[in-house]
């Protein structure tokens, strides 16, 4: 028998699943996966990033070419609207997940239901010091 918590988890779920911005999402998502050469541009433009990432983390310069290179595959990358809303609805999907684990988050800190004030980025509640 699911407990309280797991049915509202089940709600919020479906009410996640239902929503028409949810389904807009999921939409640019599908239509990304299903173009091979809008995928292919981005594990392309990722595996560059990836590898310039980790030359420069290991202490080596970066060419100029390289970067420029770099910078082409990205500006392409973003002009092809298949992939930029592939991108922006993966930005829309992290805020929403973000949203929901600080509103969980401070309920559980907090005890309560948290207010407005609670959830601003520049409040750490009341107590800290920092007010």
């Amino acid at each position: 028998m699911p407990t309280k918590i797991e049915e509202k988890t089940q709600e919020l779920c479906q009410t996640l699943v239902v929503a028409p911005e949810m389904q807009a999402i999921r939409k640019r998502i599908d239509t990304f996966m299903a173009d091979s050469s809008a995928r292919g541009q981005y594990e392309t433009l990722m595996t560059k990033g990836q590898a310039l990432h980790d030359k420069q983390h290991a202490g080596q310069p970066l060419a100029p070419a390289e970067v420029a290179e770099f910078e082409t595959g990205r500006e392409t990358l973003l002009a092809n609207p298949v992939a930029r809303g592939f991108l922006d609805a993966q930005e829309e999907l992290h805020g929403i997940q973000k949203s929901i684990q600080k509103h969980v988050a401070k309920t559980l800190e907090l005890g309560r239901l948290p207010t407005v004030e609670d959830l601003s980025e520049g409040s750490c509640g009341e107590g800290c010091g920092c007010h």
